[in-house]
């Protein structure tokens, strides 16, 4: 894996080397073997190399045969071995054996239309000295990052993390109150937006051509996308071997690697299927590596370890204390703009762990947005239907007035809290969505905003970003929370969670599940299939059963949970009473400093649990702190 940056000066000043080096050096971490610049009066690009294939030759940039094409990449192609063929083929030579090389003579044979031939995770920057253009493009799903901006002074900068580009002194730190609304509603900024104005992400399965003409046109393009599009009349036998049969090809291409390899295994369906596989296709152990928990409420390593032992891996486990909250002022560091997703803490202790032992590590993200295995998509289907019988305008008058009156019962068993699922059969399947995988409820967002807040966003909802995408979605509502998953909590959330964990640490992580021929072919297995009767990833527990046992298959996944409202009863209770009265803040004007106390107040007393919102205030802080003070 590696890092990327470049500046491209659109009004044809020379790049200024010095300040491409700082921004090239700042993401040392993602790449920390090898270093390379390319500069050429208004273009310069720059890459750290984590180096995986072709150790000896892969440097960056790389260039075609007459030094006229040049790129920086971060990712692997996995079929780059049949492409370098059909372009030899095609009259092209090659200089090394390296995936990137296929890049610059992909180009050169098909132009823009070549991201379409590529198999792998990828976000690269080529540039052409013929055609005077600079071409960007990211892989499919988002597994890569990449962020860009048009700055006042004509510069067009990007990078693979943020921090790169604030480095650039023209690049303005002004909050967009729309993305810091959209923060506080979904725990992250989506895509294509930054917590700043004018700095944005390179959607997932678009690309972006710059060229120095005026009037500077920053359109990007998509070209991909998926459908989902149930086939009928296929067995459900037949989709099990399937799906087995594109799962195992999946992994195996992802075995491909010149340093050492293995994967994450928590105990759960999915990474303990790709272990599976990977025994399958590998002659040597596989190297497995998990996180265990002193506190056995948190602590899923037996799980773990149960596979570890049906196929003789390499086990390596790492026992992290439940109050483990010393990363908490790095996390600002490693993901650059707010990110309350609470598991990064041991999510990152998982990397750290895997890069003693490898360099490479499969994990089986995208196996939950891909086949249902979430819990809301049960709960969201079971409000769907009755949705469906009950007219919207009776739903919205009875269940509306029963969550108004409807006590929020934080501290009641779960089947007495009913005010949230009367709230979700009050609205449409949309908006329903949006409220169930709200981080923070639109009221107590509007209770902590300041008026002069609520007055900038002018009527602004985060739900737009949801609406935008299923203008586009399924019509099945199974398929369309899917959809919308994969387009909002797939890439901005967990695949963002474990890009920078992974690359802080110098670790690449693949993902199988996401390989797009997977992703393409598990849209068109019916949705019945994935949810059934209240069982999600049905599937692909059906085809695995020969390969793991039903208590690994069938047992209920916590997931990395971590005690966020215990720690702020006890250990980081006056961090989080100083947070409330926080400068960093206050002196921001988002906030209303006595419904932050208060906030505060109803939790330490157990009146509310509003430890969600107290975490994503205290990632806001901590972020503020570090790029917005003067």
């Amino acid at each position: 894996m590696c890092g990327i940056v470049g500046i491209f000066n659109l009004d044809g000043k020379p790049v200024d080397r010095a300040l491409l080096e700082r921004m090239n050096d700042l993401q040392t971490h993602r790449g920390p073997d090898e270093s390379g610049i390319y500069l050429n009066c208004r273009i310069g690009l720059a890459h750290k190399r984590l180096s995986i294939i072709d150790l000896s030759s892969g440097k960056q940039p790389l260039f075609n045969e007459d030094g006229t094409v040049c790129v920086v990449y971060n990712g692997e192609i996995y079929n780059f071995t049949d492409l370098r063929k059909e372009l030899e083929e095609a009259g092209h030579r090659f200089k090394t054996k390296c995936d990137t090389e296929v890049i610059v003579h992909a180009w050169e044979e098909w132009s823009t239309s070549c991201v379409e031939r590529f198999r792998g995770m990828f976000a690269f920057a080529l540039w052409d000295d013929q055609e005077e253009c600079l071409f960007l493009a990211r892989d499919r799903l988002g597994i890569k990052p990449l962020y860009y901006a048009y700055l006042d002074n004509g510069d067009f900068v990007f990078s693979s993390e943020l921090k790169s580009i604030l480095a650039h002194p023209d690049v303005r730190r002004e909050l967009d109150p729309y993305a810091v609304d959209e923060y506080f509603a979904y725990g992250y900024v989506p895509e294509p937006r930054t917590i700043f104005k004018d700095i944005y992400k390179l959607l997932p399965g678009h690309g972006l051509v710059i060229r120095p003409h005026l009037p500077i046109s920053i359109s990007p393009f998509q070209y991909w996308n998926v459908e989902f599009k149930p086939e009928q009349g296929i067995s459900i036998e037949e989709w099990s071997n399937i799906l087995l049969d594109k799962l195992g090809e999946a992994v195996r291409i992802r075995l491909i690697s010149d340093v050492p390899l293995g994967a994450f295994l928590s105990g759960g369906v999915d990474s303990s299927s790709v272990v599976a596989m990977m025994a399958q296709h590998m002659n040597e152990p596989v190297k497995t590596c998990s996180i265990s928990f002193k506190e056995k409420k948190y602590d899923e390593s037996r799980y773990a370890q149960q596979v570890s032992d049906l196929y003789r891996t390499e086990h390596h486990v790492k026992t992290v204390e439940v109050n483990d909250f010393s990363l908490l002022d790095k996390l600002s560091s490693i993901y650059d703009e707010p990110f309350a997703d609470s598991s990064s803490l041991p999510t990152y202790r998982v990397c750290e762990l895997a890069r003693q032992h490898v360099t490479v590590a499969l994990s089986g993200d995208g196996g939950d947005e891909n086949l249902a295995g979430y819990r809301r998509y049960k709960h969201h289907l079971y409000e769907e239907k009755i949705r469906s019988i009950v007219p919207y305008s009776l739903r919205r008058c009875i269940f509306g007035s029963l969550a108004a009156i409807y006590p929020k019962a934080d501290w009641a068993p779960r089947i007495f809290r009913a005010k949230a699922t009367f709230e979700a059969l009050s609205k449409r399947d949309v908006e329903s969505y949006f409220h169930t995988v709200s981080n923070m409820s639109d009221s107590i967002r509007r209770e902590i905003y300041s008026d002069a807040y609520i007055q900038l966003l002018n009527d602004y909802h985060p739900i737009s970003v949801l609406e935008r995408h299923a203008e586009r979605g399924p019509d099945h509502p199974l398929s369309l929370i899917q959809y919308l998953d994969i387009k909002t909590y797939l890439v901005g959330d967990i695949l963002t969670k474990v890009d920078r964990a992974s690359m802080a640490n110098s670790l690449e992580v693949r993902v199988p599940f996401l390989d797009h021929l997977f992703v393409e072919c598990m849209a068109k297995i019916p949705p019945d299939l994935k949810l059934k009767d209240g069982e999600g990833k049905y599937i692909l527990k059906r085809c695995m059963e020969n390969y793991l046992p039903d208590d690994i298959l069938y047992r209920r996944k916590k997931g990395f949970a971590v005690p966020i409202s215990q720690w702020f009863r006890n250990d980081l209770r006056e961090r989080v009473e100083k947070l409330v009265h926080s400068e960093a803040l206050l002196s921001l004007g988002i906030f209303n400093e006595r419904s932050l106390s208060n906030l505060y107040e109803q939790h330490v007393r157990g009146v509310r649990d509003n430890s969600v919102a107290l975490w994503s205030l205290l990632i806001f802080e901590s972020f503020s702190r570090r790029y917005l003070s003067s």
